[in-house]
């Protein structure tokens, strides 16, 4: 199992680390436009293999998309990052552009290639990949529902005061801070819905502070955060390559499922060796569907702007 990470920054370095940790692939190829950078940051990873007792060959290439050849899944987490301020969509001029050439570089060495975006703004440019390469919709996925649920579990367990092996939610939606929808009239804790535990005011401010998880996280740290994107990406690769079938909340084209059409958004899917393998259609509330239909609204507006 190979698998390429395009873009060795913070995330696409953490993503490396953790799929390495994990030890089910065979090869991780980092892959960065800065001269000697991924070979560095693979370099330094390799030499934590024997404390760490990791047996996956990791290498660094500078723009050189000969030696992802054969890969199996690749990542892209390449773009500039959000700065304080910024919002995601403002990013979307200058990461399209990297990611319509990062995409096509891909296909060309690996034609069977499964991608996971990870790019910023992420809907929008999973779209563009669905629009630009021609591959078949199971395979290209959108990283942001893993990385906002977890966010979404963490809130809730802190809420409860619960250890977060208990609690299960998720986050459905555009991966914005306007266009999230965390599911809180399906989370739990060992089965029992949560608001047994927290009043609707309590839940209210959890599903608030979930939204804003990645813009607290970069006023906090002067960019966007690496730990948990590189966990939530990693977690995704692992489905996949081990043929897991778990459900995550994913951005995926949707055709007529949840209402929507035409769009790349999150919603729950299974994945697995083929990538999405199935879209579940999970009964949404009066309140959620609304919240979706305004949340598709202002992804389809991020999309206008793309230059396809």
């Amino acid at each position: 199992m190979k698998v390429t990470v395009v873009g060795a920054g913070a995330v696409g370095a953490s993503c490396a680390e953790y799929i390495a940790i994990k030890n089910f692939a065979s090869e991780v190829v980092l892959v960065d436009i800065k001269e000697g950078y991924a070979e560095g940051k693979a370099m330094d990873l390799m030499q934590t293999a024997s404390l760490n007792g990791f047996d996956t060959k990791i290498t660094g290439a500078t723009n050189d998309y000969s030696k992802t050849a054969g890969s199996d899944i690749a990542v892209i987490t390449s773009g500039i990052p959000r700065k304080p301020g910024m919002t995601r969509d403002e990013l979307i001029g200058i990461n399209a552009g990297i990611v319509k050439t990062v995409s096509s570089s891909l296909i060309e060495h690996s034609p069977n290639v499964i991608l996971i975006v990870v790019s910023n703004p992420m809907d929008t440019m999973t779209y563009l990949i669905h629009k630009t390469t021609g591959l078949a919709k199971n395979r290209i996925i959108g990283m942001g529902g893993a990385l906002d649920s977890a966010r979404f579990k963490y809130r809730l367990a802190e809420a409860m005061e619960a250890p977060i092996s208990d609690v299960d939610g998720m986050v459905i939606g555009g991966h914005s801070d306007k266009g999230m929808v965390p599911l809180t009239s399906h989370a739990t804790r060992n089965s029992i819905r949560v608001s047994e535990f927290l009043s609707p005011e309590r839940l209210e401010q959890v599903a608030a502070d979930t939204k804003v998880g990645g813009a607290t996280l970069t006023g906090l740290l002067g960019t966007s955060a690496w730990y948990a994107p590189g966990a939530a990406v990693s977690a995704l690769v692992q489905a996949i390559a081990c043929d897991q079938k778990k459900m995550f909340p994913c951005s995926t084209f949707l055709e007529g499922e949840y209402g929507l059409n035409d769009i790349c958004i999150g919603v729950p899917v299974i994945l697995g060796k083929n990538g999405i393998e199935q879209i579940v259609d999970i009964p949404l509330s009066a309140a959620e569907k609304e919240k979706m239909q305004e949340s598709a609204v202002g992804v389809s507006k991020t999309n206008d702007l793309l230059e396809l």
